[in-house]
């Protein structure tokens, strides 16, 4: 007996109605990614490595999917470099691709290349899949859709603020009400290093405090201690971890700790711009939250990050993030060129609206009204219904055989098909079609006008 087929770890099969509820997602944020001046852009699902590596962090780097180079990839190689097993040395041998990580690297890349053909501030919005080599669960996927909208070209903090009301316009729209959108600044997270002493291990810095929602204090700080964070640094952070109250209250006590800092009063600074205009502007549903402990491992950032939480009590990670980078393109030799953006997750946001039961009953796969098959003439009286309530918007079929009546009948409840039209000898003598509501069973012979129109509203 042959093997049951699979598929790799950390990538999912969609149903038809999993494709129109991702799609129905999808289209609430293109829609005001459009309306926010954003444009369209495609990038390759695979760059050259040079392109990826070295932009993420060395946690990141790891998770990147590197593919083999085609045909004979040994060539390239020596005997030295298989048996001494040196991966640094190999892989660049025996893979000159990758899969991309995420939109944004990519986007700077593209930015760079066509640079002579782009108008600045450049706004720009991609809906694309990204690969990670990260450890499947729940809500964490090796294959996933990323929706980015970005804006490089401008150093002004308005664009910060646009992209936390861009947030809660689509949050709103989805009915996903209570979102917290966290924010935080690097330029704080530097300060607070320097305070405590930690400068030349800034980057250890971050990416420990990153996690410390996933693992914990005491385990966030083990892995300071581990990158050589000194334990009389980590012992200073303790208002750091403890800071509690509303925004205004955890700004307060956060000036107080970084008195010292220019690049720390920096950051505040920042932060208390863009909260008083949100404060003019109220957001409509999602709130606003200072998280000093938010760091976004990623090495790029440099001024103003976000990350966005589900609504309280909703088991999940963060459904979108992102930050401001000042230089992203200087790794590609295009220098002073800040940009900033944000990411939607498309697949966690997926997981909190079926949780929550958010989907309208209007999204849903396959089509409105099926058009029973009694045979030949029945058929061809049908076909040219089924032409005409297709060019009024009704998604329509007619069932390919004539079989028994039960067996289509059992193809439209197995469908979730809401109406079935029927049209035998006495509806074609009398110019009418049958309308039976699948839900209650009732049946109305009617005209098939009035069913166009009914069926269309």
């Amino acid at each position: 007996m042959a093997q049951k087929p699979s598929i790799p770890k950390g990538t999912r099969d969609f149903s038809p109605l999993e494709v129109q509820r991702r799609r129905y997602i999808m289209s609430i944020i293109q829609t005001h990614f459009e309306n926010y001046g954003f444009m369209p852009i495609e990038t390759p699902s695979f760059e050259n490595s040079d392109t990826l590596m070295g932009k993420y962090g060395e946690e990141g780097d790891r998770l990147i999917f590197k593919i083999l180079n085609s045909g004979d990839y040994l060539k390239k190689t020596r005997e030295e470099d298989l048996t001494q097993g040196n991966e640094a040395a190999l892989t660049p041998k025996i893979s000159e691709k990758a899969l991309r990580y995420d939109l944004t690297v990519p986007f700077a890349r593209y930015v760079v290349q066509h640079q002579n053909d782009i108008a600045f501030p450049f706004k720009r919005y991609q809906i694309q899949n990204v690969w990670r080599a990260d450890r499947p669960q729940k809500g964490r996927f090796r294959e996933f859709t990323q929706c980015d909208a970005d804006v490089v070209g401008s150093n002004s903090l308005l664009q910060e603020v646009e992209l936390i009301q861009l947030y809660d316009a689509v949050f709103t729209s989805l009915q996903l009400d209570g979102c917290t959108i966290k924010i935080n600044n690097r330029k704080i997270l530097a300060g607070i290093a320097e305070v405590i002493g930690a400068e030349d291990k800034l980057i250890d810095f971050t990416v420990a405090l990153d996690k410390l929602d996933k693992i914990g204090k005491e385990k966030v700080q083990q892995e300071m201690l581990d990158k050589g964070i000194a334990g009389e640094a980590i012992e200073k952070l303790d208002p750091v971890f403890t800071l509690s109250g509303g925004y205004a209250e955890k700004m307060k006590s956060i000036k107080s700790l970084l008195n010292d800092s220019a690049v720390g009063m920096r950051g505040i600074e920042e932060l208390e711009f863009i909260n008083d205009f949100i404060q003019r502007i109220p957001l409509k549903t999602a709130q606003l939250d200072l998280d000093i402990t938010l760091a976004r491992g990623l090495n790029y950032y440099t001024g103003c990050i976000f990350e966005v939480a589900a609504p309280e009590g909703i088991s999940m990670g963060s459904i979108g993030g992102g930050g401001r980078y000042d230089d992203l393109t200087g790794i590609f030799g295009m220098k002073d060129m800040s940009g900033v953006g944000i990411s939607f997750g498309l697949d966690r946001i997926y997981l909190v609206l079926e949780q929550l039961n958010l989907f309208p009953p209007s999204v849903r796969a396959g089509v409105e009204a099926l058009f029973v098959n009694f045979g030949a003439n029945e058929a061809a009286y049908c076909a040219g219904w089924v032409s005409r309530f297709r060019e009024s918007g009704i998604k329509s079929e007619l069932y390919p055989d004539a079989a028994k009546m039960k067996k289509q009948m059992t193809y439209a409840d197995r469908n979730e098909i809401p109406y079935v039209i029927i049209a035998g000898e006495n509806e074609i003598n009398a110019g009418k079609l049958t309308l039976k509501h699948m839900a209650t069973g009732e049946e109305e012979k009617l005209d098939p006008q009035d069913i166009i129109q009914r069926l269309s509203n």
